[in-house]
């Protein structure tokens, strides 16, 4: 056979390059998990610590749909309570920090949410701008 070290190298390449996702995957798993600056005045959020971890993003997205589009204002936990959907006085009046607490989890991720194109983020609030 012609050429055996050729293809038996360009298998060896194209194993390695395929794999290497996995490996990738592997690399970042010793990195520790943020620590997050947790509300001090509220002991309980709209869901769940897992499910806001999980979900966080898609229930934002589906509170904007329910507010602009079909003009609902109360969200209903898995608990029963009753929450405003608004961003500013339900999230971020307990989250006051973007830097000690929305940017480590999203820098940790390596995500940019598209948050801020729209609201003022709080950091920004206390200089006097409004939402």
């Amino acid at each position: 056979m012609f050429n055996k070290g050729w293809v038996i190298g360009g298998i060896i390449v194209f194993v390695a390059a395929a794999a290497f996702p996995f490996y990738w995957y592997q690399i970042g798993q010793g990195k520790p998990f943020p620590k997050l600056e947790l509300p001090a005045k509220e002991k309980r959020c709209v869901e769940s610590v897992e499910f806001m971890r999980a979900n966080h993003m898609r229930l934002l997205d589906a509170w904007r749909i329910a507010v602009v589009r079909d003009d609902l204002l109360i969200y209903t936990s898995t608990k029963g309570d009753k929450f405003e959907m608004n961003l500013h006085k339900t999230c971020i009046g307990c989250h006051t920090s973007t830097e000690r607490f929305c940017n480590r989890c999203h820098d940790y991720n390596d995500v940019v949410p598209p948050c801020w194109d729209c609201h003022v983020a709080p950091s920004e609030i206390g200089k006097g701008e409004q939402s």
